[in-house]
């Protein structure tokens, strides 16, 4: 904080730190003023929020007071990081990708997968000990400016702008804004006080109502047809209208599954409304059954005109407000700007293109049970809460939040390969087991692929994976880790990489290390590449790439001749002794990996091992003395990749000429 902030802060009133703040509110008007002792603002489309921050204390309150720490929980949590103790007033929002605010994204706002929050703050109110109401709202905004965190987090400043009110009212009509605030120039802030000295100005028009009841068209697919909504005036609440647009399946879902509890037999409009009776706007109204509920639910929504007897046109929902009381919805009716007593250009910053959107977390951290549509398919998730690594304390929803953190990335070794599921239903110290016949157990939309089992001899499927929303199933069932075959379903027998596993009995992970660099120079000296990744247990694994050209069989001998080569450099701690007898407890050096139906770990696949390792994908600069398994885990793989990208990208490349390079090893090998 800067000299001439500290001078302003002391004019505050030392006081202990506020609590149950009602917010200021603003008096609607028709059109912007445009006069000197003006400031404006963006209207932001969202929740009001007051957040209170204190010794390390957080509590975020709607409103009418109610908490957002759980609800909000990515604003909760950056606003612990803030660190300082302040109240202030602003705006919870969903940005788009150009920046702009999304009510209706809010609305269905779940997790970090939802959309892009932000807390826009344009109000102080105590700060440091101090009591700042009473300072000029423009001395209160420089004291947020001083305290505001840097960068481009969720905490964001409102700006004022010093300009001309009907310029900037144009600009956010062109943004495709809600509105803007008009603030006089001095204003002290009144808790719970409708005032003139601020002042809202929207670009469409808009009504909150509460909901009533709803209605079902005859032979229509949607969950309702209309919304039945209402206002109270003078006690007795009225009907106003149908509300049939502006939603989707997923709005009309979520409203359907708050309306609920409410669910009456008794209208509870003062008069029943006659929603099937025809009018000048709805000639032809069809057939509807109706449900009405309690009104506790209040809507915000836009419409193009108000008649004089107070029907609206074209009304089309734009969200809940469950930060808003049914008591406190009123019919507001814009003044004119001619009664608000009067007394600047500048330049207008626009609103910013938002970054690209990383992926964060898709489940929220409190539901025990929780559905979420990926890619159209409703996927649910149960039992969130279940430790699966008791030691660090990692969950299942830690584990789903990782795959679907980790999806761009793992996706392409996945897709269209028959998978064997290795589910551990309850982490893993509980029993797990093997599962490849999903027969009549997946959900429809899952691809399979036919086998037959000799063993029952009966016609079986595996499950194939295929996108986001077919791995994040297999994790739903429990399946810490991913076993894809190396072979796509379009060519079974063909495999697109060749495996070679360094598989340690009695040995040090240092001499792991030495096996994978002697493999490194075998495959350099015949012109092969090969790609290493840690297994997430104990060894490492080493992909050559072979394009789908080749059988599983040219695979395992090509592998069988690369770790006899192997094992001719180091065979003082190696094997390629199929039993493990005879191996005398050497590392085993793994081609066999190399057969239809044989898989092991997924690149970037969790396994159930103590630290919840991933299967790690690396530079061979990395492969050195030093390197362990534990390095790679779940909790540092996803920043990890972020810096790499994706370092096994050519595993699915071209393939290897493995004639070319049959022939040079023999070469290179016998001239040795």
């Amino acid at each position: 904080m800067n000299s001439s902030s500290k001078k302003l802060l002391k004019k505050g009133k030392p006081s202990a730190i506020l609590k149950n703040i009602e917010p200021m509110l603003a008096t609607l008007v028709s059109d912007p003023v445009d006069e000197s002792d003006w400031l404006y603002e963006i209207k932001w489309d969202g929740y009001r929020a007051l957040a209170y921050m204190n010794q390390g204390k957080v509590d975020i309150r709607s409103r009418n007071n109610k908490s957002f720490n759980e609800k909000f929980y990515p604003v909760y949590e950056a606003l612990q990081q803030w660190k300082i103790d302040a109240v202030v007033d602003g705006e919870i929002v969903v940005l788009n990708d150009e920046g702009v605010p999304d009510f209706g994204d809010l609305q269905l706002w779940r997790s970090e997968a939802d959309g892009q929050l932000a807390f826009y703050v344009f109000d102080l109110l105590w700060l440091g000990g101090n009591d700042i109401m009473d300072l000029p709202v423009e001395q209160r905004h420089q004291l947020l400016q001083g305290i505001i965190p840097p960068g481009n987090g969720i905490i964001k400043i409102s700006e004022q702008f010093d300009t001309s009110g009907r310029e900037f009212f144009l600009l956010a009509e062109r943004l495709g804004l809600e509105g803007i605030f008009a603030k006089r120039r001095g204003s002290v802030y009144t808790p719970g006080i409708r005032s003139k000295d601020w002042l809202k100005i929207k670009t469409e028009k808009r009504q909150e109502f509460v909901i009533g009841g709803y209605t079902k068209n005859e032979n229509t697919s949607k969950f309702f047809s209309a919304l039945l909504v209402g206002l109270f005036e003078n006690g007795k609440f009225h009907f106003v209208t149908p509300v049939g647009t502006g939603f989707n399946t997923a709005t009309q879902k979520d409203i359907l599954q708050k309306l609920k509890p409410y669910e009456t037999r008794t209208c509870p409009f003062v008069a029943e409304p006659e929603y099937n009776k025809p009018s000048r706007f709805r000639p032809n109204p069809p057939k509807a059954e109706v449900t009405w509920v309690k009104p506790k639910l209040v809507a915000e929504v836009s419409y193009r005109e108000e008649t004089k007897d107070g029907a609206i046109r074209h009304p089309s929902f734009k969200g809940l407000r469950e930060d808003k009381k049914p008591g406190e919805v009123v019919r507001e009716k814009a003044q004119g700007t001619e009664d608000i007593p009067r007394k600047s250009t500048g330049t207008i910053k626009g609103i910013s293109k938002l970054p690209k959107k990383e992926r964060q977390t898709l489940l929220n951290p409190k539901e025990e049970a929780q559905t979420r549509n990926v890619g159209g398919h409703d996927l649910h998730f149960t039992n969130l809460s279940k430790v699966f690594w008791p030691k660090e304390k990692l969950t299942k929803r830690d584990m789903i939040n990782y795959y679907y953190q980790v999806v761009p990335y793992m996706l392409p070794y996945m897709k269209d390969r028959p998978q064997t599921l290795n589910r551990h239903p309850h982490g893993i110290t509980g029993q797990s087991f093997y599962q490849k016949n999903v027969k009549g157990k997946a959900p429809k939309w899952i691809k399979t692929f036919p086998y037959y089992s000799a063993t029952d001899a009966e016609e079986k499927e595996f499950l194939v994976g295929t996108d986001e929303a077919s791995l994040l199933y297999i994790a739903s069932l429990g399946c810490i880790e991913m076993n894809p075959w190396s072979s796509r379903m379009q060519s079974p027998d063909n495999p697109d990489w060749c495996i070679i596993d360094l598989d340690p009995d009695k040995n040090t992970f240092d001499q792991v290390i030495k096996a994978a660099q002697v493999t490194k120079q075998i495959l350099d000296a015949i012109g092969v590449s090969g790609y290493c990744k840690t297994s997430g247990s104990t060894g490492l694994h080493i992909y050559i790439p072979l394009g789908a050209k080749y059988s599983y069989e040219d695979s395992r001998e090509f592998g069988r001749s690369i770790v006899k080569l192997v094992h001719n450099e180091i065979p003082s701690f190696t094997s390629i002794e199929r039993k493990t007898a005879d191996r005398e407890g050497k590392m085993y050096l793994d081609f066999l990996q190399n057969r239809s139906q044989a898989t092991v770990a997924a690149p970037y696949s969790l396994r159930p091992k103590p630290f919840a390792p991933v299967s790690m994908p690396l530079h061979w600069e990395e492969v050195k003395k030093g390197l362990q398994i534990k390095n790679h885990n779940l909790l540092n793989a996803i920043p990890r990749l972020k810096e790499t990208g994706d370092l096994f990208k050519g595993v699915l490349g071209k393939g290897i000429n493995m004639q070319a390079a049959i022939k040079k090893m023999k070469s290179v090998f016998e001239m040795a």
